[in-house]
């Protein structure tokens, strides 16, 4: 069970549903955290491929998105331990994912101060 999930999760089993935002985005910033440090992930390539298959999705489009959002190459080595990298890589990733990125950085810092604890 994540923090925060939403009592009902009755919709589409593939995705859990967080009773706030900030729940949903700490969900990811663990997920992201879990691929650097069980999974030795450590390019945007590497978490993206990982994140978002090429069996589902345009991988190599996704990854230098995100890559160029955070202003590296996509084979470079980024660090998501580093805070202000969590907070850098988690609306980039919403961007993609939802073709808009409505949170406030205010509560992307919250979710990542979340994650990190």
């Amino acid at each position: 069970r994540w923090q925060g999930m939403a009592a009902d999760q009755s919709r589409d089993k593939r995705f859990v549903v967080f009773d706030a935002p900030v729940w949903g985005l700490r969900a990811l910033a663990k997920v992201l955290l879990s691929y650097q440090r069980k999974h030795g992930l450590r390019t945007p390539a590497a978490i993206i491929g990982r994140w978002a298959p090429p069996v589902e999705n345009n991988t190599g489009a996704y990854a230098r998105q995100v890559a160029n959002a955070l202003g590296v190459g996509v084979n470079d080595q980024i660090d998501l331990q580093q805070a202000r990298m969590l907070e850098r890589i988690l609306p980039a990733i919403v961007q993609h994912e939802n073709g808009q990125q409505p949170y406030p950085a205010a509560l992307i810092a919250e979710a990542v101060r979340l994650a990190l604890e």
